[in-house]
């Protein structure tokens, strides 16, 4: 079986442990990370945000590693400033208003072309990356792959608060990006020609000037020979990313088994996909999602684990078999959404919750 290496980026809060806010770094993270390191985080448009990125991972115990040990180190420089790393979709209370913007040509060019859109844009997410070098390939898989990626949300949902409130969603983060232009799940590409005719006309028109402000949930990578999964929340713990790196993966390597025997999976219509998209942003795991073959709606658990079953062949040859097992501790004890909600129901606190992430971003590292 092929690699399918992986690449993971993960968005993390910067909170001050006293006030539970999110707080400015003034990039300091990034400067001392880059020090002691090397380039593994970076600087985004909020300054109370920093980014981690991992190197080209040869299969999941090497991504593992490595998300866990940038946990680690980050949380480690993040504490010696006074601060606080904390791993969820949206911060429970803090007000985008009150956030500093980092001083950057590109995001101020962006900030001046989406206004309230991108300066209340304060969520964090989950990329990753699945090495295919071939173009063609890595269209289909992004075509193909649409279907499952409701499936793969809500496993990941973190983010039921925004602004001081229950919001009602799993996850409100992506309720917040659909505010974005160029977002969600992409259409039907037929052809990498017909792709690429795409975003020459956007740049030709000036929509876009290049195709990283293509934000779509699933996009064949503009620069690296990947493709790209970013639909997720950021999963609290370190062993939530590993386990959706690694669905991720498995999903990826079946669809290229199946194109290589001339076999494909269906291609659903955009429209319909985003309602499994909204029910997952909506109920999570515990709501009830569309199964279009048989035209009738089931609970989403089901159609996780039907997911498992469909993808069961490829992991072994992965060596993913205990990361992808995670997913019954995850459909048993809940997302982070679930955890954050019972937290919240337990003590009334919103700071309590702030400290139960904080805490949970760092189970299993420290």
């Amino acid at each position: 079986m092929k690699k399918f290496t992986l690449g993971i980026e993960e968005e993390y809060q910067v909170v001050h442990p006293e006030t539970r806010e999110l707080t400015s770094h003034k990039q300091q993270i990034v400067k001392i990370a880059e020090k002691e390191l090397g380039d593994v985080a970076k600087a985004e448009m909020h300054e109370a945000v920093v980014e981690v990125v991992t190197s080209i991972c040869e299969d999941i115990q090497d991504a593992k590693k490595q998300v866990f040990g940038l946990r680690k180190s980050i949380g480690e420089i993040t504490k010696r400033l006074g601060l606080r790393i904390a791993a969820a979709g949206t911060h429970p209370f803090s007000a985008w208003q009150k956030q500093l913007i980092t001083p950057n040509p590109r995001y101020d060019e962006i900030i001046n072309e989406l206004q309230d859109a991108a300066r209340s844009n304060l969520i964090f997410g989950l990329h990753v990356h699945v090495g295919i070098p071939d173009r063609e390939m890595a269209l289909h898989l992004a075509n193909s792959i649409r279907y499952f990626l409701p499936h793969i949300f809500a496993l990941s949902t973190n983010s039921p608060f925004w602004e001081g409130r229950n919001t009602g969603f799993k996850s409100f983060r992506t309720k917040i990006f659909d505010k974005f232009p160029r977002t969600g799940i992409p259409d039907y590409f037929s052809s990498v020609a017909e792709y690429d005719n795409y975003i020459n006309l956007l740049i030709k028109t000036n929509c876009i000037d290049n195709a990283k402000k293509i934000w779509w949930d699933v996009r064949a990578h503009p620069f690296f020979p990947t493709i790209e999964i970013r639909i997720c929340d950021i999963p609290m713990t370190a062993q939530e990313t590993i386990t959706l790196a690694a669905l991720i993966q498995a999903v990826v390597a079946k669809l290229h088994k199946l194109r290589e025997a001339n076999l494909n999976f269906m291609n659903y219509q955009r429209a319909l996909i985003n309602e499994n998209k909204w029910r997952a942003s909506r109920y999570g795991i515990d709501g009830q999602m569309i199964d279009f073959g048989k035209s009738t709606q089931v609970p989403t658990k089901d159609l996780i684990y039907q997911l498992l079953e469909f993808v069961d062949d490829v992991v072994d040859d992965l060596g993913s078999r205990s990361e992808i097992e995670y997913i019954h501790t995850i459909l048993e004890k809940g997302t982070g959404a679930e955890r954050q909600l019972k937290v919240y129901e337990e003590t009334g606190s919103l700071e309590k919750v702030v400290d139960y992430i904080i805490d949970q971003t760092m189970v299993g590292i420290e």
